[in-house]
């Protein structure tokens, strides 16, 4: 019958080591556990196993292999039996993890809570093959335990009623972020954290210190890294593009808007700025090079570059056709434009309209010439009023001779709100 003991880091550190016969060696003060273990088969789990003891013995520091120990107790009390004190290897000892060290307080990431939490405690078994690392606790009552209070809280909380929770996170969906002491991989599959949405990804890599978060962005590939970038706040996009190569950074803004990579430079110094210009894809720096032309409170500075105009010759088949070539973002069919040969505008065409017409229809039969929209250097405060009174998701913005430059959406404008710039109403440009 295989004999299994649970128990806690905080159970373990600072209790005392004996000999075969009852005599009292010393203290733990840290467990070793072995980083990595080779040879692994795809479907199996990896269990960090103690490797050596950090021991105080007659008041001198001895690392010790832990081939020779075993642990016995109960939860209140545990101590560990050596047959034989043997010093652990220096090699073993380098290539090791403490545990106490290197990851009790550590941040890691909850893939399933997707959020950043701290490492409170680590869960352990003993069994007849050795000791292993099961998970971390990052709940509030694993941090009581290491203070020692959790027992006579618990007491206290049930007089009404009242448990505390256990948060456990296996140790197979661990991802340690806090690196800046170590340089060890803490999860086999680095990809679970890379499979978050853009928006959980970028709200746990806000909350990172500057070394942490420039290297989880470093290992994202430029789409996943464009993804997140944009669904980041100003001062953390900022910070992650100066830390990067210009090489790298050019690599990530061309995948990302002109709009959004204009106001993430322009938070920037002019020579940085330039540097990654000159590094971009011409036509991607030529957009974003006449988008920080305008001023913050001008209709280009929230306008997007990047929309989708068809001549009013071409069939709804057509369309469709070219739509599900491009396969364009959502917001970029919001509402769709119609221009001349001189890449004027002339009217729009809603999607709903489009997928309901005849396939050998044309876009003139189905397009609205008495459209809203505004110019380029209009002033970007009066957007708000225009869509709340005429309920658009979409505006068509022109230049002073009316070719069409780009589109602003709602989702901009909102942006622009809760940024607490002030909005009024102007005027409107029919056609």
């Amino acid at each position: 019958m295989t004999s299994q003991i649970t128990f806690y880091l905080s159970q373990i550190i600072g209790c005392k080591l004996y000999d075969l016969n009852g005599a009292q060696l010393g203290k733990v003060i840290e467990i070793y556990v072995n980083a990595h273990q080779e040879n692994l088969n795809k479907d199996e789990v990896f269990r960090p196993a103690f490797v050596g003891l950090k021991t105080k013995i007659n008041g001198e520091v001895r690392y010790l292999n832990y081939d020779y120990f075993k642990i016995s107790g109960n939860q209140k009390k545990f101590k560990f039996i050596c047959s034989k004190t043997v010093d652990l290897e220096t090699s073993t000892i380098e290539s090791s993890l403490p545990l106490a060290k290197n990851i009790l307080d550590r941040q890691i990431v909850d893939i399933n809570g997707r959020k950043l939490v701290r490492v409170n405690d680590i869960r352990l078994v003993s069994i007849d093959s050795g000791t292993f690392v099961i998970a971390v606790d990052v709940s509030t009552k694993g941090l009581l335990r290491r203070l020692g209070v959790s027992e006579i809280l618990t007491k206290f909380l049930n007089i009404f009623n009242i448990a505390l929770e256990t948060n456990f996170i296996l140790w197979d969906d661990v991802q340690a972020l806090d690196t800046s002491n170590f340089n060890i991989k803490l999860s086999l599959d680095s990809n679970k954290l890379h499979k978050l949405h853009p928006s959980d990804l970028a709200d746990i890599i806000e909350e990172m210190g500057a070394a942490s978060r420039t290297k989880i962005f470093e290992s994202l590939d430029e789409e996943k890294a464009a993804d997140v970038l944009e669904e980041m706040e100003p001062y953390a996009q900022a910070q992650i593009i100066e830390s990067l190569s210009i090489e790298k950074a050019a690599d990530v803004l061309e995948k990302m808007p002109a709009d959004e990579v204009a106001d993430l430079l322009d938070t920037l110094e002019d020579d940085k700025v330039e540097l990654i210009l000159n590094e971009m894809e011409k036509e991607s720096s030529e957009d974003v090079r006449e988008l920080l032309e305008y001023e913050d409170k001008e209709v280009g500075s929230l306008m997007t570059t990047d929309f989708l105009s068809f001549l009013e010759t071409m069939t709804v088949d057509e369309t469709l056709s070219e739509l599900r070539k491009q396969q364009p973002e959502a917001d970029m069919i919001y509402s769709l434009f119609i221009t001349d040969t001189n890449e004027k505008l002339i009217a729009t065409v809603s999607l709903r309209d489009l997928v309901i017409s005849l396939p050998t229809m044309t876009l003139k039969e189905i397009m609205n010439t008495e459209f809203i929209s505004v110019q380029d250097e209009d002033k970007a405060d009066r957007l708000a009023a225009i869509i709340l009174k005429y309920d658009l998701l979409a505006i068509p913005v022109t230049d002073a001779v009316n070719t069409l430059v780009g589109m602003v959406v709602i989702d901009d404008i909102v942006e622009d709100l809760m940024s607490k710039r002030k909005t009024k109403k102007g005027g409107l440009s029919w056609r």
